[in-house]
Formats: C-alpha cells, sequence, structure tokens
C-alpha cells in the first residue's frame, strides 16, 4: 500500500505532456504595461505624518474618557463637543485662520433608543482648496465623539467609549491639526459626530446636509473602534493590519471600492509594514457605522477598524465580573496603533486632495469583438491618466500605463481583466481610479 502511495505521489508530480508550467505563453495583460510601484513619496506629506504622536492621541482619548459619559442624551456629549469644538479652534488659530469651524446642529424627534427630543449637534472644521477650479471637490474623515455602556438610555454611570470611538475621533483630530498647516487643490474636511450609538442619526443628518448643499464629497474616511485593542492573553489580534470596510454597489468596483483601493496604495507609499486589509463588504455582520450615512446619500465612504475587536470592551458597564474586566477603559487602547491609523488617514486624504481631478466619462469600447480594449474618457486638457487593469479574481490593480491624452487601444482581451483609469500629477499624486462603462 505504501508503494501505490509512493507512485500516485510521483505521477501528481508529474507535468503534462506538451503543458510543462515552463512552457506557458506569456498572457497579453502582462505583456505591456508595468507592474504598479509603490508611488512616490511627497516630503511634504511624509514630514507631516511624522508630527502624528501617540502623546497626543492618548491625550485626545484620555480627555473625552475624562467626560465619563458621553451618551448623546446627556450633557457629557455637549461638554465633549464643546472641548472637541475648542481643539479644532485651536488649530485654525495655529494656522491663520486657515479652518471654518462648524457645528451642525440639528433636534432629533423620539425613535427607537432616543426616547425623547434630543439635540444632536455634529462638529466640524474645514480646510478650504487652494484652487479655485478644484476647492470644490471634498474628502472628509470622521469618527464618533458619543458613548453608550450597556444600556443605551443609562446617561450617568460610566461609559468611557475609549476605544468606540474616541480612538477614531483622535484620527480625526490628528489630521486636522497636522494637515491644516499644509495647501492642498481641493477641500478637507475634519468631522466628529454623535447620535452614533442611537442609530447613525448625526452623521445621517450631516451626509443629508451635504447632499442639501451639493457638497462635492469624493471620499469619506470613517474611523469606528481603531484602537488596537490590548487585552491580555488574546493571540489573535495583528497590530499591523487595519480592515478597510467598503460597499459593493453593482459589482466589485463600486467608488466605495475604489476609495478602499487608494488607502492601500497611501499605505504602499507612507505606513507600511502597517497596512489596511480590504474587506468587500459594508462592515461587520449585524453592525453599522457613519460611513453608512454617506453611502445611503451616494458618497464613496469606507469604514476602519481595529483588526479584532473584544465585546467585554464595548457596549459594556465598567464592572468585574468572575475576574474579567468589562468596559471600554483606556488601558485597552494601543496608542501607537491609533496612531498608524491616524497616519494612514492623513496619508490617503493629502495625497487625494493634491491630486487632479479623475477623469470623467469613462468608456470602454464593445463596438468590435476581438482582442483588443479601447478606453476613452474626459478630463482637463493637459492631465496625464494611469490606465490600470487587473485580473478579474484579484482584489487591487495589478498593471498600468501612463497616458498623455484621452484614449488609448491596448492589445489586452478586456474579458479578462478589469480596467480603471485615473489621474496623476508629476509628483506622483493619483486620484481615484474610475472604472468605464461599456459603449458601443
Amino acid at each position: 500500500m505504501k508503494k501505490n502511495r509512493t507512485f500516485l505521489h510521483a505521477l501528481l508530480l508529474l507535468p503534462l505532456a506538451g503543458h510543462a508550467f515552463s512552457d506557458r505563453p506569456v498572457h497579453d495583460f502582462t505583456a505591456v504595461g508595468s507592474p504598479i510601484p509603490a508611488a512616490p513619496a511627497d516630503p511634504a506629506i511624509r514630514q507631516a505624518l511624522k508630527q502624528i504622536s501617540s502623546a497626543e492621541i492618548k491625550q485626545t482619548i484620555v480627555t473625552l474618557v475624562g467626560f465619563k459619559n458621553r451618551s448623546t442624551l446627556g450633557q457629557g456629549a455637549v461638554a465633549a463637543s464643546a472641548w472637541i469644538e475648542a481643539q479644532f479652534q485651536q488649530d485654525s488659530k495655529a494656522c491663520g485662520g486657515c479652518l471654518d469651524v462648524e457645528r451642525d446642529t440639528f433636534t432629533e424627534k423620539p425613535q427607537d433608543r432616543i426616547p425623547r427630543p434630543t439635540v444632536i449637534s455634529n462638529v466640524y472644521a474645514i480646510l478650504r482648496g487652494k484652487d479655485p477650479a478644484q476647492s470644490k471637490r471634498m474628502f472628509l474623515v470622521t469618527g464618533h465623539y458619543d458613548s453608550r455602556n450597556s444600556t443605551n438610555e443609562n446617561t450617568t454611570d460610566p461609559a468611557p467609549g475609549a476605544n468606540d470611538d474616541a480612538s477614531g475621533v483622535a484620527v480625526s483630530l490628528a489630521c486636522a491639526r497636522v494637515l491644516s498647516k499644509m495647501q492642498f487643490p481641493a477641500t478637507l474636511v475634519f468631522v466628529a459626530v454623535a447620535g452614533e450609538e442611537q442609530g447613525l442619526n448625526g452623521s445621517r443628518h450631516l451626509a443629508q446636509f451635504a447632499r442639501s448643499q451639493g457638497w462635492q464629497l469624493e471620499g469619506v474616511l470613517n474611523n469606528d473602534i481603531v484602537g488596537g485593542d490590548t487585552t491580555p492573553g488574546d493571540k489573535f489580534e495583528d497590530k499591523g493590519l487595519v480592515r478597510v470596510f467598503s460597499e459593493q454597489g453593482a459589482d466589485n468596483d463600486s467608488s466605495s471600492r475604489q476609495l478602499a483601493r487608494a488607502v492601500v496604495a497611501a499605505a504602499r507609499t507612507y505606513t507600511e509594514p502597517f497596512r489596511p486589509m480590504l474587506e468587500f463588504r459594508q462592515d461587520r455582520f449585524g453592525r453599522g457605522g457613519d460611513h453608512r450615512s454617506f453611502n445611503q446619500e451616494g458618497f464613496a465612504a469606507v469604514r476602519m477598524t481595529e483588526w479584532r475587536e473584544n465585546y467585554n470592551h464595548q457596549h459594556q458597564d465598567v464592572r468585574v465580573e468572575n475576574g474579567v474586566q468589562y468596559g471600554d477603559l483606556p488601558q485597552y487602547v494601543d496608542f501607537a496603533y491609533t496612531a498608524n491609523v491616524a497616519r494612514l488617514n492623513a496619508a490617503t486624504l493629502a495625497t487625494l486632495a493634491s491630486a487632479p481631478p479623475a477623469p470623467a466619462d469613462v468608456k470602454m469600447s464593445i463596438a468590435s469583438q476581438d482582442n483588443s480594449s479601447v478606453l476613452s474618457w474626459s478630463g482637463p486638457a493637459g492631465t496625464t491618466y494611469q490606465v490600470l487593469w487587473r485580473e478579474t479574481s484579484a482584489p487591487d490593480w495589478q498593471y498600468s500605463t501612463t497616458v498623455q491624452g484621452n484614449g488609448i487601444k491596448l492589445p489586452v482581451s478586456h474579458d479578462n481583466v478589469i480596467f480603471a483609469v485615473r489621474a496623476v500629477d508629476q509628483a506622483g499624486h493619483t486620484s481615484l481610479a474610475v472604472t468605464p462603462v461599456a459603449a458601443r
């Protein structure tokens, strides 16, 4: 029996006659273009990222925890919002008034999880783009400053919310502090929302406000539970990864998926070995996040969340039970991890706000049936573009070629790859990628 197993194993190792692996043909999609390298680092962006410190991240989180209970239904949230607004004002003063600090305040009517009319206030700061032609383009980063314990209506007992989601607010504030010292063609918006724990009420109102005001929001980065849980004994937490969730849309190339891929590209240039993991679903099962509110208004939005959550430290009363510490306490937050998440957010925002506008009206001709691909698009004269492609089973872009103009014909079968086009400037800043629609 042993001899038979050995014989069968040897057969499996033999190449099929006439089909040795070394004789495989070169595929057309690898014969043209080049593998996509990491984009060159912008010295100004790299310097800004160095200014994000775990000590300041810690200070923000500990300060927010110090409000004891930041339930949207109580006074702790009011005090916390005033402190966040003061931080934005301080940043604005440091840059000569470069930030427009605003509030989106409204009264939410009674509903599930909101037993009485409740005032909710989102706090945000806008860094206006310096290019008149591009300043309407906007990119937004957010986290929610409200917290809760085991009972939604409990506004008095401790609800520290260190990880969920003082960590996300710390990311937004850190981005505001370092990026407000820079100038970008496009506009950046730094946000802290409330009402997340009651049903995404704050972000829903802000997203609807953005839509009604005609904000040209091209990308929203939502940070929720980015504290890098440090529970002793957890062997499966990965401090080198942050999950990036994105909605699917009609296929695997929704605008939110392209935003998630832009986060990956920024990581290759600025933050590796700390890197994002693409999660091709809108969110975790049975859970919700503020990016959904923006998705519902048609905006590209993604959620960043630590690799492995610990539910003893989410939505729990602070207590020790059977020797286990419950509660969302600062002692379980890795401030260096959150600082890495902040750097990744800042790098993504700065890259996209520096890049030319993405191409419009991207099309792929299917007028003739052959093994080539004809792509066309529109955009400002003089813009340089990168045509990207990947195998249909690949999660991210693999190959590219640079184009001067608004079209190209490639000897690559469009049936075996996914194409996209993005704009690039001389410094290597790239826009979001846009996949083509088929046109005859």
